[in-house]
Parts: structure tokens; C-alpha cells; sequence
């Protein structure tokens, strides 16, 4: 099979170990291609609900294929967040080409980038993690209903409907905290002086470019693969997000890319530059 090439592919919120995970898709995508730099933006493998009795076949081929990566020459970072927080006991941890940080701090051409998982700005997760892991606890039934609901949709003719979705964008409290999760990392970025940030942990893939008196960055979220079946790309100076299609009941190994970001990073190879770890603190 002809693989595609991509420089940085970057994924978060696979939540392995969970019945919400689509590892079977993941996997698909992962063997499609051959990457430069791969980083796992946090909540890769979900240690708050890890179950001995539940860590079916896909999921480990999907940490096997991750492992092939980096003994093939990919540079794989694992950042970790709040789903898989006891990592960060071994933050700083690196063996051959597979690393394990909190955060990454790096320049591609000359442009900063900011990249961590995002749960440092969510207050339930800092101040309220027993409510935060209730939440987490909940959420994954709702998506193990929503798969057998849209399994009998599938062969009524109906199309796929997301319940988490749907809860999240009707509720304001749900609305408000991922603008206000979007807002923060956007003014945190924009303080600093960074040109791009990159956050998973909210499940919301975007791609935007926002300019105040302050300054302008460009604000990437990899989305997730629980809900939505998305991830980063990077490929001759340009960002997309890939989305994982299915149709009819079957899946769709050939993703789609959207949206380009405005003003991309420009060169057709990419280089990093003196990558680090710098302090990441909420005020």
C-alpha cells in the first residue's frame, strides 16, 4: 500500500482504554501513513477509567503502531493531559526518538509554537477533579449509546447523529466553557508572543486565525477521536485538519482535509528549532 507522507501530524483525545474510542478507525489512519513528526497532544490512553477487563485487541495495536513509528525514524512526542495526568510523574522521559513532556515550546521556520493538551485551563479539572472524573465517567456511556443509536440509524437510511453534540451545543453552560477555554489559550498565547498554539482536551477541531490590539495568533485544536475522528496535519507550509469519514455503515480510509490556515508557515520542509520545555503556569 502506497502510504501518503505528512511532517507533523498532531492527534489528542483517543482516549484508549475506553468504549467511546474508535481505535479500529485510528489504526487505519495511523497504518495510511508515513510521518516525520508525530505528537500525541494529551488523553492519548485514558488511565482514569483503564480497566484490565477492557483494553480490546485495536487499542493495543494502535500503542504498537505508535511504537513503530518511532523506531522507523518518527520523532513521536507524548504530551500528556488530565485523562492520563500520572504520566506526568515521568515528564522529561525520552528514549530514542519517543519523548514524554508536559508541554512543547518549538520553532518551525522561524515561528513559535505552543503546544500542550489544554486541561490547565479548565477549572473543574484543577479545582474539582472528582467531579471532572464523574463527568468523564458519564460522557463515555453517552457515546457507547450514541454508537448503538446510530447503528440502527445506519440501517434505517439515516445518517450519523452525534448526542454529546448535540448536548454540548444546546447547553449554554457547555458553550460558554469552550469559549471561554478558547479564549483563554488564545490571550495566553497572544501575552506571550507566540504565533500558533495548539490544544486538544475540549473535543472541537478548529483551525483560526485571531488578531486583537494585542497581537494575532493562530489558534489549531486537534479535536478527538472519541466524537469527531480528526487530527493536524502539516505538509508544505500548510496546516489542515483531516477528518475520518464513514459512509453507509462503512468507513472511508481516504480522510478529507479542510480548512487552510491564513497566513501558513512557508517552506515545503520543515525544521525544528532548539525544541524545550518551558514553564506552563495559569495565573
Amino acid at each position: 500500500m502506497n502510504k501518503r507522507y505528512v511532517e507533523i501530524v498532531v492527534l489528542s483525545d483517543a482516549h484508549l482504554g475506553t468504549y467511546g474510542c474508535h481505535a479500529k478507525e485510528l489504526l487505519s489512519y495511523l497504518r495510511q501513513l508515513e510521518i516525520g513528526t508525530l505528537i500525541l497532544n494529551g488523553d492519548f490512553i485514558d488511565i482514569w477509567q483503564f480497566k484490565k477487563r477492557y483494553f480490546p485487541t485495536e487499542h493495543l495495536q494502535v500503542i504498537h503502531e505508535v511504537l513503530r513509528f518511532s523506531l522507523s525514524g518518527t520523532r513521536v512526542y507524548y504530551l500528556t493531559g488530565n485523562h492520563d495526568d500520572r504520566l506526568r510523574a515521568f515528564s522529561d522521559f525520552s528514549a530514542g526518538d519517543f519523548h514524554l513532556r508536559d508541554k512543547l515550546e518549538i520553532r518551525i521556520r522561524g515561528k513559535r509554537y505552543w503546544i500542550f493538551h489544554g486541561d490547565i485551563f479548565d477549572a473543574s479539572v484543577m479545582y474539582s477533579p472528582w467531579l471532572a472524573k464523574f463527568g468523564a465517567f458519564s460522557y463515555d456511556w453517552i457515546i457507547l449509546f450514541n454508537r448503538f443509536i446510530n447503528k440502527v440509524r445506519t440501517r434505517l437510511g439515516f445518517s450519523h447523529l452525534s448526542i454529546a453534540g448535540k448536548i454540548k451545543s444546546s447547553v449554554k453552560k457547555a458553550v460558554k466553557y469552550v469559549s471561554d477555554f478558547e479564549q483563554t489559550a488564545l490571550r495566553k498565547a497572544i501575552e506571550q508572543k507566540y504565533d500558533y498554539v495548539i490544544c486538544g482536551h475540549i473535543h472541537k477541531p478548529q483551525i483560526r486565525t485571531v488578531e486583537t490590539s494585542s497581537g494575532s495568533v493562530t489558534y489549531l485544536n486537534s479535536g478527538d477521536w472519541v466524537e469527531n475522528l480528526t487530527a493536524l496535519e502539516y505538509l508544505d507550509g500548510t496546516w489542515s485538519l483531516f477528518e475520518y469519514k464513514s459512509q453507509n455503515g462503512r468507513t472511508i480510509p481516504a480522510g478529507t482535509f479542510h480548512r487552510a490556515v491564513n497566513g501558513s508557515v512557508n517552506g515545503k520542509s520543515i525544521i525544528f528549532e532548539a525544541p524545550h520545555e518551558a514553564g506552563l503556569q495559569a495565573d
